[in-house]
């Protein structure tokens, strides 16, 4: 298993760390990227899953 990796909106720069999730936008915590639904989207923004990109912070 690796290590918890960040990822971050293209369009508007939010960040979900694999490690916190984000319970609140249906990504619980320890959730790998992979592992989230293609059909999610970031309801602040309409993001998809792909307009993600990993950031090393």
């Amino acid at each position: 298993m690796t290590d918890p990796r960040t990822w971050m909106c293209l369009i508007c720069g939010w960040v979900c760390d694999e490690a916190v999730g984000s319970p609140e936008h249906g990504i619980a915590p320890d959730t790998r990227w992979a592992d989230v639904p293609e059909s999610w989207t970031y309801p602040e923004c309409g993001a998809r899953k792909e307009d993600f990109e990993m950031v090393e912070i």
